[in-house]
């Protein structure tokens, strides 16, 4: 693969009154042939996120068009899955609206925190309103602390998914680590998920976690784009092939997308999301600081 960095699209330090701290995970989706909607998590200088969006041109998307006035979906009620924060991980269109997979965050005593997959609907992807208050993923014995969904495509009539789940904590130099990995499961209508997934991509080596996988279906079969860290390197892109979406080889070297020295990604790239417009393959993820110095995309030039 060859990919052209295009560079920053946006930082949202100055940008807006409502949680200028940092843009988490971009969630692109195709409003028409002339805006594209990426949804980020915008988190307060609390850590606390809450679901805005940015507009952008579909032809040129370094562009920016328009800034959400306020979140498009606010945290949860109190004592909720989702009352410390809510990030953005799948934006899907349908025949009655847009559906938006999030995560829901919620601290506690014993771990640093929960993180579990909530549901949205919009009529027209401007402001969302919960399908459900509770998870549509929630725990499972070998999932008791993280389980969320990245991407939902609808394949040989039945929904395709692959998340991140986990059940663990691992101590590092400074401050305990989370611990998941890429996982898959299948549904009959997006909404309602098995409890019981299977485990695809573990992390390895030194690697303690594996995550926020872009999953696309294309003729010489699956193509996902996904994130890995480890203490000493936070994150980093890679890449992984499938024919069937279930078992996969991973190739990090193929995607040939690598850190800029000095750059707002210098350190790191993080939550990679995959989406074509007008012809062009375009791939948005997150710099340093998981957000902090905002999100921006590469081009795909040649896939071979």
């Amino acid at each position: 693969m060859r990919w052209i960095k295009k560079g920053l699209i946006f930082n949202p330090r100055g940008r807006i009154s409502w949680a200028g701290h940092s843009a988490l995970q971009p969630t692109p989706l195709l409003v028409d042939d002339n805006v594209m909607r990426i949804f980020v998590g915008m988190r307060d200088e609390e850590g606390v996120s809450r679901i805005g969006y940015v507009d952008v041109s579909a032809q040129n998307p370094s562009k920016v068009l328009n800034i959400s006035s306020g979140p498009c979906l606010d945290i949860g009620l109190p004592g909720r899955f989702d009352d410390n924060g809510v990030v953005p991980c799948c934006a899907v269109r349908r025949e009655d609206g847009v559906y938006l997979y999030y995560a829901g965050y919620q601290l506690v005593q014993k771990v640093r925190f929960l993180v579990f997959g909530g549901l949205a609907f919009s009529r027209d992807g401007t402001m969302f309103q919960r399908v459900r208050t509770v998870p549509i993923t929630d725990r499972t014995e070998d999932e008791t602390l993280f389980k969320v969904i990245h991407t939902a495509l609808f394949d040989e009539n039945k929904w395709r998914i692959w998340y991140g789940g986990g059940s663990g904590f691992q101590q590092g130099k400074n401050k305990t680590l989370p611990v998941y990995d890429i996982r898959y499961t299948e549904s009959e209508d997006g909404i309602t998920i098995p409890q019981q997934g299977r485990t695809v991509i573990h992390a390895s080596g030194d690697e303690y976690r594996i995550a926020r996988p872009s999953v696309i279906k294309k003729a010489d079969g699956f193509h996902m784009f996904l994130c890995y860290g480890s203490e000493a390197d936070p994150y980093s892109l890679g890449y992984a092939h499938s024919r069937d979406g279930i078992t996969w080889t991973r190739n990090d070297a193929m995607l040939n997308l690598q850190k800029t020295p000095g750059d707002w990604d210098s350190d790191m790239m993080a939550y990679p999301a995959l989406i074509e417009s007008a012809g062009k393959t375009y791939l948005f993820y997150n710099g340093n600081n998981y957000g902090r110095e905002g999100f921006g995309y590469a081009e795909l030039i040649n896939d071979s």
